[in-house]
């Protein structure tokens, strides 16, 4: 294979030199960085901006619940003004909007006694957070009136946290399990997207050369097999190219961008991020954190990064070769389209299992089984690794997998002989197995 680094070289220079590579290069964290400032600065102003609530409580049960924020202002009006007066107020002052609590006993209340007028819909947050308000209140009152204490009430409820630990003395979580799906769902989809962008960027790049007839010269000296191989691997070095630009480029954006515009878009403070820190106050809420903290320092990280590393370079090469295959068969990308669904629906399944299969029995019979198909055992066996796979299974499947590549580039190869010299034909799939026989 004395061509093969030529091969690569040539690939990899041609794609780097493109015109449209270099300008999405530089243009697509440009957009992204821009799109992310745009909604940073128009949630800094919509949280600079003061809502102005009025509460017409003519039972004079809640009045005195609410409390005024950093962003939000409670007026309460004279509970004797009339409901059409204080909806035309608060139209004049241009409030928010209008609580309205009917005049009823309190044994009597119920939810269709409160009503909010505004001029828009509300914001969801807002309506739950009065909710919370109102329900808490009512429920304390209620609670004083049938003489219940409620510090004694609080003493009396207690919270179960069932220990896990394994045979093995191996103490683990429930948060143990959330943070290996998480690590597991990332490297699984992190793979789907990196074979689907370059693995379409690979089958394109044969059917340019094919429909130019460049291919015609360069096969009359290259094997087939050199030439695939080259390609693959060549496109594959200007997409890992692409991705640290992307990252140096887009840091270097976001910091500049947060200098220009003086936005820290890690002080933000969205709605629920201000929920996120309400909670975090509470203990318990803390403890999950040190919990969540701890089982990613659990992880078995550097059988995670060799793992990742072999899986994710295998499973590229296996699903790039069938790329290159499809792109030598067919003479535009219109074709490409019957022979894609069998390349694509793999995928898709690797990682709905792994998703809604792993997370409930990691060990189970299902999850084994397809951790162990080359198609699917990427992101299956990436998805179960964090939760203690042997390494035997690991070695095994890995070598399934590198073996289907190669058989895999043999076949693709016949494919591809035959493929990149046919015109002006869409071939079936009856005809490719002609072709691999040749």
């Amino acid at each position: 294979m004395n061509h093969l680094p030529l091969i690569i070289k040539r690939e990899y220079l041609t794609k780097v030199k493109n015109k449209s590579f270099i300008i999405m290069t530089f243009l697509s964290p440009i957009i992204f960085i821009t799109l992310i400032a745009v909604v940073a600065y128009l949630s800094q102003l919509n949280n600079d901006k003061i809502r102005v609530i009025s509460i017409l409580d003519e039972s004079g049960i809640v009045k005195n619940v609410f409390k005024n924020t950093d962003h939000t202002s409670y007026n309460i009006l004279d509970n004797n003004m009339a409901l059409e007066d204080a909806i035309a107020l608060v139209q004049e002052t241009e409030g928010y909007g209008l609580l309205h609590v009917k005049n009823i006993p309190q044994e009597k209340i119920s939810s269709s006694n409160f009503t909010f007028y505004s001029e828009d819909s509300p914001s969801l947050t807002l309506m739950s957070d009065l909710e919370s308000e109102i329900q808490s209140e009512l429920t304390l009152q209620n609670r004083i009136k049938e003489n219940i204490d409620e510090e004694k009430l609080k003493a009396t409820r207690v919270s179960i946290n069932i220990g896990q630990e394994s045979f093995d003395g191996e103490k683990t979580s429930k948060v143990d399990s959330v943070v290996k799906l998480i690590f597991g769902c990332a490297a699984g989809y992190l793979l789907f997207m990196f074979i689907i962008i370059y693995g379409n960027m690979i089958m394109r790049s044969v059917i340019e050369e094919k429909t130019s007839r460049i291919i015609e010269v360069i096969i009359s000296s290259v094997k087939p097999v050199q030439l695939m191989l080259g390609k693959i691997i060549g496109t594959s070095l200007a997409g890992i190219t692409q991705l640290v630009i992307w990252i140096i480029l887009g840091g270097v954006l976001m910091t500049i961008t947060s200098i220009i515009l003086g936005i820290d878009i890690s002080e933000m403070q969205t709605p629920q991020q201000q929920i996120m820190e309400q909670a975090m106050e509470n203990s318990e809420v803390n403890l999950q954190i040190q919990n969540a903290f701890t089982a990613f320092l659990n992880l078995p990280l550097f059988n995670l990064i060799i793992a990742f590393i072999l899986f994710f370079i295998s499973g590229y090469l296996l699903y790039s070769s069938l790329y290159a295959a499809i792109g030598a068969a067919v003479d535009n990308e219109t074709d490409t389209q019957q022979f894609m669904l069998p390349i694509i629906l793999p995928l898709i399944l690797a990682v709905y299992i792994g998703i809604f299969t792993v997370i409930e029995d990691p060990h189970g019979t299902v999850s084994t089984v397809f951790s162990f198909i080359p198609l699917t055992s990427p992101v299956v066996m990436l998805m179960r690794i964090p939760f203690g796979v042997p390494i035997w299974q690991q070695v095994l499947s890995l070598l399934i997998l590198v073996g289907s590549f190669m058989s895999t580039v043999w076949f693709a190869s016949k494919i591809y002989r035959v493929g990149i010299l046919m015109y002006g034909k869409k071939p079936s799939y009856k005809e490719l197995m002609k072709w691999i026989k040749y």
